[in-house]
């Protein structure tokens, strides 16, 4: 029996270990119909990050419009240098929902002024990634992934606020995001009858789901076409790496916290490692065609914690009050960054179903619905991927309307991804400036 299969409807490959475990693949050609191969064209992808608490006003916001190979980059936008040409920011947008500076991520994804009217309760909206997901994810496993993380400093503090995630159903209530790495490793890969604690103790063995489907490269090797070889050594590379690093969190999982003055252990995990890892993880994901549609609320008290700063999200925010603060939070600004230039990275370099660059067929966004510290209006909007045909990348672009509403934003992008969507909470239109 070939071990190796691709199902004709979804286009999703896998291989078959004796013992009946099954491994998601990329799409091969090699087991391909040739009716599934006429019908090989990657699927549209959105990708929604935020973060808390905006950025450093000073040093990261372009002061002027125009193409970056004109006007430059910020200080805070350096890092992306080598992706210029391949990002687009777009400036004088508003969450017209929004009134809460300290619940930034509450109402990002929807718009809706959670507060209502005094005295009444607490209210949400659908938010947009999960309206995507009704149309984008009928034919995946899940038809989102929402992500999250466990913020030390809890949720005011971090700048996001009431909620779970960035996203809400359709009833506005919360989704719960997967808050490690580890989970969302295991919500791929688990078969029905493991559990997390059974695969954390495969990795803290050292044993790769890779070891139990008992991969025979030779074998591989003569039913792959070159293509396929190819794709899938970079597959297979990527998942032991991400294996490497999640067996450092499950060693230490088991290992009781030292009490003070002792380091916890595991630091070098939180915050950069710890979104290193959700990127890597999230590119698996769309590589085996797991989900289409993924929301992930940064954490933001841990990166400031694994960069050794003593400041809380919430202190630095107000990066007035000192010199200090004003550093680290220009610091903290090139880190986020830094860590957007390297998911970049990874999807230029991972291959999609029809052995385009992953990168191609996204739209993703990155922002906050903070501008800098509590202020609401003119929030940070960075957008990159090539699954927009028709946005614009490589410009800083200025609307010519302050407090544009943000719904317009989601609207464009959306739209741009195929849904079939004329209207989003607060929207009036498209943002006609994005879209050649």
């Amino acid at each position: 029996m070939n071990p190796y299969y691709t199902n004709s409807v979804t286009r999703r490959s896998f291989i078959r270990s004796a013992s009946g475990f099954i491994l998601g693949l990329p799409f091969l050609e090699s087991f391909a119909s040739a009716k599934t191969l006429t019908q090989s064209v990657a699927p549209k992808r959105m990708i929604f990050l935020g973060g808390g608490f905006g950025f450093t006003k000073q040093t990261f916001f372009p002061t002027e419009a125009g193409r970056f190979s004109d006007i430059g980059l910020t200080q805070g936008l350096e890092p992306l240098a080598r992706h210029s040409n391949d990002f687009t920011m777009v400036s004088n947008m508003s969450n017209l929902g929004a009134t809460n500076p300290h619940g930034g991520s509450t109402s990002y994804l929807t718009g809706a002024n959670v507060q209502g009217t005094p005295g009444k309760r607490f209210y949400n909206s659908i938010s947009c990634d999960q309206l995507a997901a009704q149309q984008l994810g009928t034919q995946t496993r899940f038809s989102s992934l929402v992500l999250s993380a466990k913020e030390p400093d809890g949720l005011q503090n971090s700048g996001h606020g009431n909620g779970l995630s960035l996203s809400w159903d359709a009833a506005g209530k919360p989704i719960p995001g997967l808050n490690t790495p580890i989970e969302l490793y295991h919500k791929i890969f688990a078969n029905n009858q493991e559990s997390r604690e059974e695969l954390e103790h495969l990795l803290a063995n050292k044993q790769s789901v890779l070891d139990i489907v008992n991969i025979d490269g030779s074998s591989m090797k003569r039913k792959l076409s070159k293509n396929d070889q190819e794709k899938l050594g970079e597959y297979f590379d990527s998942l032991r790496q991400i294996e490497l690093d999640l067996e450092r969190q499950a060693k230490w999982a088991s290992i009781p916290k030292p009490e003070a003055p002792y380091e916890v252990p595991g630091v070098d995990l939180l915050g950069e490692e710890e979104i290193k890892l959700m990127y890597d993880m999230m590119i698996i994901s769309m590589q085996t065609d797991s989900t289409r549609v993924m929301s992930y609320r940064q954490p933001v008290c841990s990166v400031l914690t694994g960069m050794e700063f003593a400041l809380k999200a919430h202190s630095l925010s107000h990066y007035g009050f000192s010199a200090e603060r004003r550093k680290a939070s220009e610091e903290r600004d090139r880190k986020c960054m830094e860590l957007f230039a390297h998911f970049i990275d990874r999807l230029k370099s991972a291959q999609d179903v029809d052995g385009s660059r992953l990168y191609d067929n996204c739209i993703v966004s990155y922002g906050s619905n903070l501008r800098s510290g509590h202020e609401l209006k003119n929030v940070p909007a960075l957008l990159t991927g090539g699954g927009g045909q028709n946005i614009k990348h490589g410009s800083h672009i200025k609307l010519p309307k302050q407090d544009t509403p943000l719904a317009n934003y989601w609207l464009t992008l959306m739209q741009q991804a195929n849904v079939n969507i004329n209207q989003f909470s607060h929207s009036t239109g498209i943002i006609p400036e994005l879209v050649s």
